[in-house]
C-alpha cells in the first residue's frame, strides 16, 4: 500500500486528480470506478479543469459508480446520479452510454445487482477505482459486518452512516436507510485503487485500515491485500500514522 500525505485538502485533490489524469492519458478507454461524497469533489473539479485546458479527454472513458441510494429517483438532488452530473459528467465530454450508476428505484434488486456486475465484466473490469472512506471504515456502502460481501448487493446502512449523510438532507427523516453498492470482491478486482481521506475525524479509521487487522468489521482494511492500492491523506487524516 502506497501512502501519500498532502498538506491539506486542496493539495490532496490536486494529487489525486493528477494520478487519475495519468491513468486516462495512459489508456484513453480506461474503465473508471467512481465515488461520491464530499471528499472527491475537489478531485472532480481538478479533472474538469484539466479537461477544459485540453490536457485530458473523456470521449472513450467508461465509468461505474460504486453505489446509489435505494429509493431515491435520479432527479432527486441527493441521488448519486444527480451528484455525478453536477460535479463531473455535465462538464466533460463523456458519452451518456458509457456512464453506469446503479438504478436506485428498481423493483427487482437481485436482477439489478446481477445486471450491474455483468456490465462491469463486459468491459473487462475496472482499471482504476476511486474510493472514499466512511468514519466507520466503509468503502462504497460496504458497512462493518461479520463477513465481506462479495458482489453488488443491497445494503442496510449503519446508523453512523445515516447520521453522517443527514447533513446533505433538509430533513434527517429523508435520509435513505438502504443503498445498492459494489461488493468488496468487485472493488478488489480493480486493477488499481486510490482511496482519499480528509480530516481528523478519519484519522483513527485510517490508522486501523493501514495498521490494524484485516477484518470485515473495518471493511477498508481489505485494501492491505491489494497490490496496487494508493492512499492519499491530508495531514489531519494522517495525524495518527
Amino acid at each position: 500500500m502506497r501512502i501519500i500525505v498532502a498538506k491539506d485538502y486542496n493539495e490532496l485533490s490536486k494529487k489525486a486528480a493528477s494520478i487519475l489524469a495519468g491513468q486516462i492519458l495512459l489508456k484513453s478507454n480506461s474503465v473508471l470506478g467512481l465515488a461520491t461524497g464530499s471528499t472527491p469533489i475537489g478531485t472532480y473539479q481538478e479533472l474538469v479543469r484539466m479537461y477544459r485546458e485540453g490536457i485530458i479527454d473523456f470521449e472513450e472513458i467508461v465509468t461505474f459508480n460504486l453505489d446509489e441510494y435505494y429509493s431515491l429517483p435520479r432527479s432527486n438532488e441527493q441521488s448519486y446520479y444527480y451528484f455525478m452530473n453536477e460535479h463531473l459528467f455535465q462538464h466533460i465530454n463523456i458519452r451518456n452510454e458509457n456512464v453506469h450508476i446503479p438504478n436506485g428505484i428498481t423493483r427487482d434488486i437481485e436482477s439489478e445487482c446481477k445486471r450491474y456486475e455483468e456490465e462491469i465484466k463486459k468491459t473487462g473490469g475496472i482499471d482504476f477505482q476511486l474510493l472514499g472512506i466512511g468514519r466507520n471504515g466503509h468503502i462504497g456502502f460496504n458497512e462493518p459486518d461479520v463477513k465481506f460481501e462479495a458482489v453488488t448487493h443491497l445494503v442496510t446502512l449503519d446508523q453512523d452512516t445515516i447520521d453522517a449523510n443527514a447533513r446533505f438532507f433538509d430533513d434527517p427523516k429523508d435520509v435513505p436507510h438502504k443503498a445498492i453498492s459494489m461488493g468488496i470482491k468487485t472493488i478488489m478486482h480493480s486493477k488499481k485503487i486510490m482511496l482519499l481521506a480528509s480530516g481528523s475525524e478519519k484519522a483513527k479509521t485510517i490508522y486501523g485500515m493501514i495498521h490494524g487487522n484485516i477484518t470485515p468489521e473495518l471493511p477498508a482494511s481489505i485494501l492491505q491485500l491489494h497490490p496496487e492500492a494508493t492512499v492519499i491523506l491530508d495531514e489531519a487524516a494522517a495525524e495518527l500514522l
